[in-house]
């Protein structure tokens, strides 16, 4: 008969939050500890408290069977990892004051290390350790030096100081145990069982293998001692424990000991907002509706309507009630600043269902006129804090950056932290070096992932595809390991704009360190964990629209001498509308994507409602719930518009009218799912708010399900039909992917009717704006351009003697305005060149080359750009005439032998007659140099062969007949896949257009090598044409021509870049470099 189970605590387990050494997530640990029957765990990380909110969230999860409700303990602490030769030390705070001096203690380390390090002392230590346990982690030999360390420190923190001891299984367990005994025993201070734990369970040792070759730069075969001896560093039950320190029982019951001293925990960090400057003897809440008021006023000049003023009314008193006014206070004061200094913003998100936020002028979308549910925003019920976020033009968010650092200092305002996890391809890159694959093989299993993103796992086809045997054992391993790796964070980073603003000293509650970009800090939190603990932010967030509108409005100005504003814009124009019907949307903001653009025509906007709902209703969660049909066939009166509706016992029949009348009886926005779980499914409002919370958070913690049968099982009890039930559960399960509140679809909608505006209305400085805001959006410039040239804008070049900086607009003599391509176009060009070349022109220009380069005088590699990018024409020279002149030119730091040569060689020679560079070739030299041509398009020279092979155009292709088979070919600049869609969207370019390819999945599957892989595709299928004249070519079969790209230049080769909105290829802009290394058709911006 077994006595009596052994009580045992492990104190010393380390996460993968100790970056490429702990080989567990937080979670896994306390789950695997609680599922062992152990009294308690306590979580260190090296240097960090980055992990701990994520461990306390696991404790109190019901997914594992909330371990502290149990009884089960979890304390935190941190591995104090020092540079001057002490030994590591295990630190954790017995209360909350000793807990802010280790946050103090790890932001004076992070501030005087680079980015990513902690540099600590022992007297660093000697100044921040009251309050705090510390538990000495011995060297795997202990010297004469460590125990006069270890004598030390027990003098630094008498009773509070512990020897900590692991059995490692290495054959001089025993032996080492007695002799760290009587180092403790010498010291005076307990010895404390521990097993030093890397990972949960014994099962992770191989991948801990794997990130210690990642840490150590090595693979497995030279990692040597450098890896673990054995897999005994996991978690183990008390009697396993009790067996290895059984000559030392006292070893084990010290940690019971030990966990009875600490009464701390991350319930007690008491978060206050920092209090607001506001008039002497007025409190924050009067200066708030005071300044609603009078903005609620200038909004409504001719009288507040009586919706506003309840509203107004009603959310004040809550602010009132939840003592929020500071917070309205701070992102009203920034706002301001902003508008000062002429930063376009806008408030968006739910945030846009506040009457005070629209009245402050914070977001510019009235709640009253779109019936936005402020209980999404502020409730009393959630006693959560409200959450404002706010874009600003993101060439000048920095402004705004530094104006919340001097307002509040650096000691109480700070960036949240943003983890950065693997994803699929970094993990197969990353194991594949460890164990040793070659570059080509870990490139080939990379090349098989779509898009890097979460959702695309290695399946056993697509190795094969890659050429690589599935089977092989190697092969075999690194897909398993690089699975395991996927979600592993790999550093912090800073959030994108979520501030966070404290009262009091921000290290009292959360370490931070300096930040890579200078002038900024971040904490160690996420905005997930700084919900946990209630914390408040403020997102201070970049858009690149943003930055773009202003400058159009710049440029209008200039060239029409009217100024618009945001809000002057007017609404309603037919023109506009009538453009967006036609699906002609490159560049407007939001609707620019292939599945956007095929849903305009099918939806076609009429007014503003209805661009709310094109916002909205291409993402997962209206995709996947099966409502855009429903919606589509109801708008153009193919169904009847009918709301579903309970038993009569149960309540009226149009209890959903209200819901969802404005969407004709189809959900489609995330508040439309909240009102339906509360009216149709009964919710209590705290059902309703753990609703939101899954919805908001499904990616990371995936608690939706819990809600299914509490929905679907409610509505049906109430009468409602099964199947509309459990469609609009999976309208939820898919808000929980990407689905827009209607609050943000309104704030967003605004701006696609503005930029839609400027583009039907001004398409030169439409096109200018999105040229000068780059990289931004979908497009990159060669569309952008050509767009511009379809609307009918002339565009000229390059060329030193009119070009500026940026692009410009000028108007012409038949009136119309041109663009003229700036500087900035020419990859690796400076600014500060341009600058000298616009000062030096003057009103007379330039009379030849030399006296173009003796009025500049730049560097050598400045006139080689300009030559490369053909930019001498005004001065009489094509592009290989003014590269034959820049080879006269001396380099900048000539030898001195070379001297007199390089003198000569600038003298004025006779010209010789130079052999005229091909048409192609000087196409091929413009994608190089800037990224476009406005000579002819690649395309233009492989027609003649491909008509011999009777391969159509674009143009041609579109007007073919439903159902007619075809053959096209064209450079691809999109590769699409809305969602977790069975369909790939294409989209090719030739000369005469664009032509859209459907790829549905079997076909995907059958040709995935040539859709990566392929920048010149041949597609055979057939036309699919939609009644509202939407063209697809549905492929059947495809040909990488990638080859034929040759033909277009003897010297260079043709490497073609993709759109910005192609979902395989991650952001890559080319810096550095000569011309010629860069790729012919623009990067694209990686969605997935």
């Amino acid at each position: 008969m077994s006595g009596p189970a052994t009580l045992y605590a492990e104190l010393a387990a380390m996460s993968n939050f100790s970056f490429l050494e702990g080989g567990s997530h937080p979670g896994e640990l306390v789950a695997r500890a609680y599922g062992l029957g152990l009294a308690g765990i306590g979580i260190a990380d090296r240097n960090s408290f980055a992990g701990i909110v994520r461990a306390h969230a696991a404790w109190t999860s019901e997914e594992i069977g909330n371990p502290r409700a149990a009884g089960f303990r979890l304390v935190i602490g941190v591995r104090l990892v020092f540079r001057d030769g002490t030994p590591d030390i295990i630190a954790y705070p017995t209360d909350l004051p000793a807990y802010s001096r280790l946050c103090q203690l790890l932001s004076l380390g992070k501030r005087r290390a680079p980015k990513g390090e902690c540099h600590l002392d022992h007297a660093d230590l000697a100044a921040h350790a009251e309050g705090s346990l510390l538990i000495v982690m011995p060297p795997e030999r202990p010297g004469e030096g460590f125990a006069a360390a270890l004598k030390a420190i027990a003098g630094l923190a008498p009773g509070r100081s512990y020897l900590a001891a692991a059995m490692r299984r290495r054959g001089d367990d025993r032996r080492r145990l007695a002799g760290l005994a009587d180092l403790a025993q010498g010291a005076g201070v307990p010895l404390l069982a521990v097993n030093d734990v890397l990972y949960h369970g014994p099962e992770r040792r191989v991948l801990q293998d794997v990130l210690t070759c990642i840490r150590e730069k090595t693979t497995i075969e030279k990692a040597g001692r450098r890896l673990q001896a054995n897999a005994e560093r996991h978690l183990k039950d008390g009697e396993e424990m009790a067996r290895l320190f059984r000559d030392r029982p006292g070893a084990i019951a010290e940690t019971l000991r030990f966990l009875a001293r600490i009464s701390f925990t991350l319930d007690e960090i008491h978060y206050e907002y920092p209090h607001e400057e506001v008039p002497e003897g007025v409190t924050p809440q009067a200066h708030l509706e005071a300044l609603a008021w009078a903005g609620a006023r200038e909004r409504f000049p001719e009288g507040i309507p009586d919706g506003i003023r309840d509203g107004l009314a009603k959310e004040l008193a809550l602010i009132a009630q939840l003592d929020y006014p500071a917070y309205f206070l701070t992102v009203h004061d920034i706002v301001r600043f902003a508008k000062s200094v002429g930063i376009l913003c806008q408030g968006r998100g739910s945030a846009a269902n506040s009457t005070v936020c629209y009245c402050l002028g914070i977001t510019s979308v009235s709640p009253a006129e779109h019936q936005l549910l402020f209980e999404r925003f502020l409730s009393a019920e959630r006693r959560e804090p409200p959450d404002i976020d706010v874009d600003f033009e993101h060439e000048r968010r920095e402004e705004v950056i530094q104006y919340i650092y001097r307002r509040y200092h650096i000691s109480h305002a700070a960036i949240c932290a943003t983890v950065i996890s693997y994803r699929t391809k970094s993990a197969i890159r990353e194991v594949g070096k460890a164990l040793g694959l070659s570059e080509d093989v870990v490139q080939a299993l990379g090349g098989t992932v779509w898009g890097g993103g979460w959702g695309s796992a290695l399946q056993e086809k697509h190795v094969r595809e890659a050429g690589l045997d599935p089977m092989n054992r190697v092969i075999a391993r690194a897909v398993e390991l690089a699975e395991e790796l996927r979600g592993f964070p790999r550093h912090l980073s800073q959030h994108v704009g979520g501030f966070v603003l404290t009262r009091h000293p921000l290290n009292d509650l959360v370490p931070s360190g300096p930040a890579a970009m200078e002038g900024r800090s971040f904490i160690e939190w996420d905005k997930d964990d700084i919900d946990v603990v209630k914390m408040m932010k403020v997102d201070v967030l970049g858009l690149g629209m943003l930055t773009c509108i202003r400058k159009a409005f710049d440029l209008i100005a200039a060239t029409e001498g009217k100024r618009y504003e945001l809000h002057t814009v007017g609404p309603g124009d037919e023109a506009v509308y009538a453009m967006l019907q036609k699906g002609d949307s490159i560049g407007v903001f939001q609707v620019e994507s292939r599945a956007q653009m095929n849903m305009l025509p099918r939806l076609k906007p009429e007014k503003f409602y209805d661009l709310v709902i094109q916002v909205a209703i291409v993402r997962p969660g209206p995709i996947q719930g099966d409502m855009v049909h429903p919606y589509l066939r109801r708008r153009q009166g193919l169904e009847e518009v009918s709301y579903p509706s309970p038993s009569p016992e149960h309540g009226p029949a149009d209890e959903l009218k209200q819901v969802l009348g404005r969407t004709l009886g189809v959900p489609l926005f995330q508040e439309q799912a909240m009102k339906m779980a509360m009216v149709a499914a009964r919710f209590t409002p705290d059902q309703a708010n753990g609703l939101r919370r899954a919805m908001a958070t499904f990616r990371h913690n995936g608690t939706i399900h819990r809600y299914e049968a509490m929905m679907v099982e409610g509505m049906v009890r109430r009468g409602y039909d099964r199947a509309f039930a459990e469609r609009c559960y999976s309208q939820i399960k898919g808000f929980g992917e990407y689905g827009f509140p209607e609050s943000h679809a309104a704030s967003f909608a605004r701006l696609v009717y503005v930029s839609a505006y400027i583009k039907c209305h001004y398409p030169a400085a439409f096109a200018a704006a999105l040229l000068n805001a780059q990289p931004m959006g979908f497009y990159a410039p060669a569309q952008i351009v050509r767009d511009a040239a379809e609307h009918g804008v002339p565009v000229h070049p390059v060329d030193v003697a009119a070009s500026e900086w940026d692009n410009t607009l000028a108007r012409g003599a038949d009136g119309i305005v041109a663009l003229r391509l700036g500087f900035r176009q020419i990859d690796g060009f400076r600014e500060d060149w341009a600058e000298r070349i616009a000062a030096a022109r003057g009103a007379g220009g330039f009379e030849d080359f030399d006296g173009f380069v003796r009025a500049t005088r730049l560097e050598r590699r400045a006139y080689e750009k300009l030559a490369d990018a053909d930019a001498f024409r005004s001065l009489g020279l094509d592009r290989r005439a003014a590269l034959w002149n820049v080879r006269r030119l001396p380099g900048d730091a000539p030898l001195p032998l070379f001297a007199a040569a390089d003198a000569a060689e600038l003298g004025r020679e006779s010209d010789a007659p130079l052999p005229e560079m091909p048409l192609s070739e000087h196409v091929v030299a413009d994608y190089q140099t800037l990224r476009l041509s406005l000579k002819a398009h690649p395309m233009s020279f492989l027609r003649a062969d491909y008509r011999r092979e009777r391969i159509l155009s674009a143009a041609e292709t579109v007007k073919l007949r439903d159902g007619w088979s075809a053959r096209m070919a064209g450079i691809v600049l999109v590769r699409q896949r809305p969602g977790k869609g069975n369909v790939v969207f294409m989209t090719l370019e030739d000369e005469t257009g664009v032509a859209n390819i459907v790829v549905w999945t079997r076909m995907f599957d059958r040709y995935r090598r040539v859709i990566l892989g392929a920048r010149l595709l041949l597609v055979e299928g057939r036309i699919q044409r939609s009644p509202e004249g939407i063209v697809h070519l549905v492929a059947g079969h495809l040909v990488d021509r990638t080859g034929d790209l040759v033909r277009l230049s003897e010297d260079h080769k043709a490497k073609l870049q993709l759109s910005r909105a192609d979902e395989f290829v991650h952001p890559q802009y080319p810096r550095g470099g000569h011309p010629r290394n860069v790729r012919v058709i623009p990067k694209s911006r990686d969605f997935h």
